[in-house]
């Protein structure tokens, strides 16, 4: 039987990749006390990292919302992997996002809505979030966007 929200992944034409095995001595979701906590993820697509560079140099806002994006489907990868079904995620509580970000960069919060409009495109009104938007001066494999994310689960 198919969940509320694989259903709505499917309308939304998105199918979720495997979720990423970590880079180093961390695990990749950590489940505690009526939460699941998901470690950053970065912009890793069918072919392998994407959206590499710095948002205001090689990266435009859209590059980096879709990064964010990418990012945010890979969260959802995640909390299926850790959960089993989606429909077990009762409010994303909040995003952080990481951009790689020029100097001279301050739009941030835009290039994170790449996120946060997935989040309630896909769960509705439980997709909706606290959040913050950080420029950061680099990230793993010079991606443009990380984020990571605290969900609640029923």
């Amino acid at each position: 039987m198919t969940s509320q929200t694989d259903s709505r992944l499917e309308a939304l034409g998105i199918k979720l990749p495997a979720a990423a095995a970590p880079a180093a001595n961390y695990v990749p979701a950590v489940e505690s006390r009526g939460y699941l906590y998901i470690s950053g993820q970065i912009p890793m697509g069918p072919n392998g990292v994407e959206y590499v560079g710095k948002l205001g140099q090689e990266l435009d806002i859209a590059a980096g919302q879709a990064a964010a994006r990418l990012c945010a489907i890979n969260i959802l990868a995640q909390a299926k992997a850790a959960l089993g079904d989606l429909d077990r995620v009762a409010r994303v509580v909040k995003l952080v996002g990481f951009v790689n970000s020029d100097p001279a960069f301050g739009e941030q919060p835009k290039v994170v809505n790449g996120a946060s409009d997935l989040m309630v495109e896909v769960l509705g009104e439980r997709g909706r979030h606290a959040r913050s938007a950080v420029g950061v001066a680099a990230l793993p494999f010079n991606v443009g966007v990380e984020v990571e994310a605290i969900l609640e689960i029923a």
